[in-house]
């Protein structure tokens, strides 16, 4: 069994002419709201397996509170460009194939649309949109990364910030 955990970043700051979108960091209220969903999902989850970010702050900063909650090694959080930039089913494969199939696990850190058009892609029933914080886990029946296939995957559970707070 293999499963994909897909967690949008948290409420980031509003973009300016004096920051670039890269840079915005997570808002007081979007750290706060990442250390109780990442508390909650501690209790419900043993381990975010390997985990994979976008290099954009934000979401940088989502997956070091969760890598934190879950006593993971921070150098191991991985940081993938192509999360940030048109995420799709080729770029995740590219992440299957960099991941062992010792691990079960892959928690990936980013940003909707594509989280969303992944997640409703890759899942037998489709997903709805990915609020800023919410989590998506997708299992799949299967032994190895690379025999996942689209409209294969079962949503274990979805996560939203307004009905866990």
């Amino acid at each position: 069994m293999k499963r994909i955990i897909f967690i949008r970043h948290a409420k980031a700051e509003e973009l300016t002419p004096e920051k670039l979108d890269f840079e915005r960091s997570l808002t007081l209220k979007g750290k706060e709201v990442s250390h109780l969903m990442s508390k909650y999902l501690r209790r419900n989850n043993e381990s975010l397996g390997t985990i994979v970010s976008s290099p954009a702050f934000r979401a940088i900063e989502t997956a070091l509170i969760f890598a934190r909650e879950f006593g993971a090694d921070l150098s191991e959080v991985v940081l993938n460009s192509e999360i940030y930039d048109n995420f799709n089913e080729k770029a995740l494969k590219k992440i299957f194939a960099s991941t062992s199939d010792d691990s079960d696990i892959i928690t990936l850190f980013g940003h909707n649309f594509s989280f969303t058009d992944l997640a409703s892609a890759l899942s037998k029933e489709g997903c709805e949109e990915i609020p800023k914080t919410g989590i998506v886990s997708l299992a799949f029946n299967v032994k190895s990364w690379e025999d996942i296939k689209p409209g294969t995957g079962k949503i274990e559970y979805f996560l939203k910030p307004k009905n866990i707070l």
